[in-house]
C-alpha cells in the first residue's frame, strides 16, 4: 500500500476567467520515501499538497492516503500524518514545551513532548518562550509539533526557507532520521541541492501538471551530460545551434548571459568549442565547467530558474 496515491487530480478556482491550479496531477508516493515536489510561484504545487492534507476539496479526482479517503476516513487520515509550514505562527509567550504539549494534545497516540524536543535537539529550551527563539530554533518547534503525534506521513512545505546554512543541515539531520525509522516525507523546496539531498524521487511542476518525475540522479541523467560548460561571448544573441553541432554536445541554450552546454567529456569539448569560437570570430569571455544538477534539469524543461520569480503567491498557488 503506498503512502500516497494521486488519480487525475483537478483543482480549478472560479473567476471570469476560472483559474486552473491543477490540470491533472497523477503520482504515488511510497512508504518510507522522501518524495519532493518542485516548482515555481504558481504551478499548483501549494494547492495539490493542500488537497493531500485534506485542507481543499479537488475539482476531480482521488486522493488516498494510507489507502483511506479524506471523504469518509478524515479522523484516521489526521492521525497518522503531520504538516509542518513553511511558516507557523506559535503564541510567543508559551514556552517551548508548552507549545508542544499542546499540540500532543490534538492526537489520540502520540509521543512524549520532551522526546519530540529531543528529537529536534531542543530539550534544553524546554522551560524558553517561543519569542526568545531564533528563526532556526522556531523552524524546528514546528518540526517538533509535526511530528509528536508520531506520524507515518510528514509535509513538508518550504521548511527551510530564510534559515542560515546550518539551520538548514540541522533540520536536514531531523528529516533523514524521521525518514530513517520508517517514515515518509512529502516535502516542497526552492533549493535544488535540497531536493538532491533529501529527496529519492522528486516532481518537476509547472502550470498545474508534472512535467518530470523520477530520482534526482536519473533527472539529471536525462541531460545527457554529466557536465555543464558554461561561458560567454560579445554576441549573446548568437544562435545557439552552431554549438549545439559540437562533437560531444547533447544541448545547447542560453541561461542568464551564458551559453550552457550539456557534455558528458568536458575535456573533449572545450578544445573543439574554443576552435569553433576562434573560426565564428567571437571572443570568449568567461568560461567554466561544473557538475550538472536539477537546477539545470529545472531550467531546461521551464525555461527559467526556480528560484527566478519570488514574489508573492499568485491565486493558483
Amino acid at each position: 500500500m503506498s503512502a500516497i496515491y494521486v488519480s487525475g487530480l483537478k483543482k480549478t478556482y472560479a473567476g471570469k476567467p476560472p483559474v486552473e491550479a491543477v490540470r491533472g496531477i497523477d503520482l504515488e508516493v511510497q512508504q518510507g520515501e522522501c518524495f519532493g515536489v518542485l516548482g515555481p510561484n504558481g504551478a499548483g504545487k501549494t494547492t495539490t499538497i493542500e488537497i493531500l492534507e485534506g485542507l481543499l476539496q479537488p475539482t476531480v479526482g482521488d486522493v488516498e492516503i494510507f489507502g483511506r479517503k479524506w471523504a469518509d476516513q478524515g479522523d484516521a487520515i489526521r492521525h497518522e500524518i503531520g504538516i509542518s509550514l513553511q511558516e507557523t505562527q506559535l503564541a510567543d509567550k508559551l514556552s517551548v514545551l508548552e507549545t508542544v504539549t499542546l499540540f500532543r494534545s490534538f492526537y489520540r497516540d502520540g509521543m512524549d513532548p520532551l522526546e519530540a524536543l529531543r528529537r529536534v535537539g531542543l530539550q534544553a529550551k524546554a522551560d524558553v518562550w517561543i519569542k526568545t527563539l531564533s528563526g532556526g530554533q522556531k523552524q524546528r518547534v514546528a518540526l517538533a509539533t509535526a511530528i509528536v503525534g508520531n506520524p507515518r506521513l510528514l509535509f513538508m512545505d518550504e521548511p527551510t526557507t530564510g534559515l542560515d546554512p546550518q539551520s538548514r543541515r540541522e533540520l536536514w539531520d531531523i528529516l533523514t532520521q524521521f525518514q530513517g525509522n520508517g517514515g515518509t516525507i512529502l516535502l516542497t523546496t526552492h533549493y535544488m541541492d535540497e531536493a538532491e539531498r533529501l529527496c529519492d524521487r522528486v516532481a518537476i511542476v509547472d502550470q498545474g501538471r508534472i512535467l518530470a518525475l523520477d530520482s534526482p540522479a536519473n533527472l539529471i541523467s536525462r541531460l545527457q551530460g554529466d557536465h555543464i560548460i558554461a561561458f560567454s561571448v560579445g554576441d549573446i544573441t548568437f544562435p545557439t545551434h552552431n554549438f549545439a553541432a559540437i562533437p560531444g554536445v547533447a544541448n545547447a541554450r542560453i541561461d542568464d548571459g551564458h551559453f550552457c552546454l550539456s557534455v558528458a567529456e568536458p575535456h573533449v569539448v572545450i578544445p573543439q568549442l574554443l576552435t569553433t569560437l576562434e573560426s565564428l570570430n567571437l571572443p570568449l569571455g568567461s568560461l567554466t565547467t561544473r557538475q550538472a544538477s536539477l537546477e539545470d534539469v529545472f531550467v531546461s524543461l521551464t525555461g527559467r530558474h526556480l528560484e527566478q520569480d519570488k514574489t508573492s503567491e499568485t491565486m493558483a498557488e
